[in-house]
């Protein structure tokens, strides 16, 4: 596997001014040495001439957060990180690679959660070039290579989590939103290390129900809620009819034998646990009439 290396490299000012120095001086050779009949000079002062144009190739700019992959002869000689004007061997071949935090996001996949109920997915990833010998050298192509990555850990992900939550302590898709996406950026990241890229942060950014069987898990998920709101009304009431029975008794206000007090628990659990208004009616008699 091939590992990132820093590659040696002149200030890039310095050796334009001796390319220069050297491009003037030897035209200055040749006609000096042309004028005194001199071909061994001309020879050299054209050869000169030729050195300080090759020197020209060697130049390079690197641009902030971007770096430069230097090759020699189709082997790996280094990386140019550093900002600047540089100058390295003419004969090598230069490639810019960016390493700036880049977004991608998914396409909405359509894939069947840990219970086999299909759902649609997509997921949002923060990544950024940290290797770039591993990104050009070890990948046909890095940010494609991002791209099939991700979308495979999002299936893995959706396949082995369920999308609602059916027990205590069980980790779902949407109540776990935290936890889920620390989970996809773990096996997002595993699977592009080998590529040379860092991920900063993975999240869902689609969730839904597929279509077909949206209508029907929406109405789960309001008996679900209608459940609940009924437990927790239940549960006040018993409590109220608890306390009501209590201060009557320790007042002295009436007293009830066994059938009675059930009755009264029976109306009052009805007019606490109604979603509507109760109806008063009026007893002209005694409360055993």
């Amino acid at each position: 596997m091939i590992r990132e290396k820093e590659v040696s490299a002149r200030s890039g000012g310095f050796m334009f001014l001796v390319v220069l120095a050297l491009f003037f001086g030897s035209i200055w050779g040749i006609i000096h040495n042309a004028s005194h009949g001199s071909p061994p000079g001309v020879i050299l002062s054209v050869l000169g001439v030729a050195v300080a144009v090759l020197g020209v190739f060697g130049l390079t700019v690197v641009n902030p957060n971007q770096s430069q992959v230097v090759q020699l002869f189709g082997s790996y000689s280094g990386t140019l990180h550093q900002p600047g004007f540089w100058w390295v061997n003419p004969f090598t071949t230069r490639r810019r690679i960016s390493v700036r935090v880049r977004n991608f996001e998914s396409a909405k996949l359509k894939v069947n959660d840990h219970d086999g109920n299909p759902i649609e997915i997509a997921a949002v990833v923060v990544w950024r070039v940290v290797d770039t010998a591993e990104a050009l050298f070890e990948v046909d192509n890095y940010e494609n290579f991002v791209k099939v990555q991700t979308e495979a850990a999002v299936r893995n992900l959706a396949s082995t989590h369920p999308y609602d939550a059916h027990g205590d302590g069980q980790m779902s898709l949407r109540s776990n939103i935290q936890e889920v996406a620390e989970d996809l950026k773990k096996e997002i990241q595993a699977r592009l290390t080998k590529a040379g890229v860092e991920v900063i942060e993975a999240r869902i950014s689609h969730l839904a129900y597929a279509p077909e069987i949206a209508s029907a898990m929406l109405q789960r998920q309001q008996a679900s809620a209608i459940v609940a709101a009924r437990t927790k009304i239940v549960e006040g009431a018993v409590g109220m009819v608890e306390m009501a029975l209590a201060e009557l008794s320790q007042r002295h206000v009436v007293e009830l034998d066994g059938e009675r007090r059930a009755a009264m628990v029976s109306n009052l659990l009805v007019v606490l646990c109604s979603d509507r208004h109760a109806q008063p009616v009026v007893n002209a008699g005694t409360i055993y009439q």
